[in-house]
């Protein structure tokens, strides 16, 4: 159970009422994360606010998706862990193969690959980068833009990690659950 309420978005008022209903025209449907994050208006537009500007950026989905992936899985975020697989599958097409790659922050194609890899190096030092990491990055064509948009991913997807492991959201995706860490 939720620690924290879903705002229904027929009940909503306010400016939580005018976000959902734009993320409703927008995506189609509301997730249960933007009900929750409706008891804030001010994050709901910050979360949708950073989501759409990335959207419009230089990475494309499949890696938005990619990152996403390895974040819920380094974090142990089943909601995101959950919700990112259905997308990953459903919507960027990712294969099997490429979303189980994912969570180890991997793929099979090089260029994600370093853009994960970078990711999954940020995360870990917690922003502290040695200089190897970057000039692996940009030894494999990675460009500042893509840097930067990975760092900028890498922040939206620890606040909706955190966000739902605190609120404890309630699940509407298909169940995936991390795997074991050390």
């Amino acid at each position: 159970m939720s620690t924290l309420p879903q705002i229904n978005p027929a009940e909503a008022t306010g400016e939580a009422a005018t976000l959902l209903a734009e993320l409703k025209k927008n995506i189609g449907s509301v997730p249960n994360m933007a009900k929750v994050m409706a008891n804030s208006p001010a994050l709901l537009k910050g979360w949708m606010g950073l989501s759409d500007a990335l959207a419009g950026g230089v990475l494309p989905p499949a890696v938005r998706e990619r990152l996403a992936l390895a974040s819920a899985e380094y974090n142990r975020c089943s909601y995101c862990l959950s919700a990112h697989t259905f997308l990953g599958k459903n919507v960027t097409k990712l294969n099997p193969d490429e979303i189980e790659r994912a969570r180890r922050a991997e793929s099979s194609d090089p260029h994600a690959a370093a853009l994960l890899s970078l990711f999954d190096a940020i995360a870990r030092a917690r922003g502290t980068l040695d200089e190897t990491a970057l000039k692996s990055a940009r030894a494999a064509g990675v460009t500042d833009a893509e840097i930067a948009e990975v760092i900028g991913n890498l922040a939206l997807n620890i606040l909706t990690n955190y966000f739902n492991i605190v609120a404890d959201t309630d699940n509407e995706f298909p169940l995936v659950t991390p795997h074991q860490q050390a």
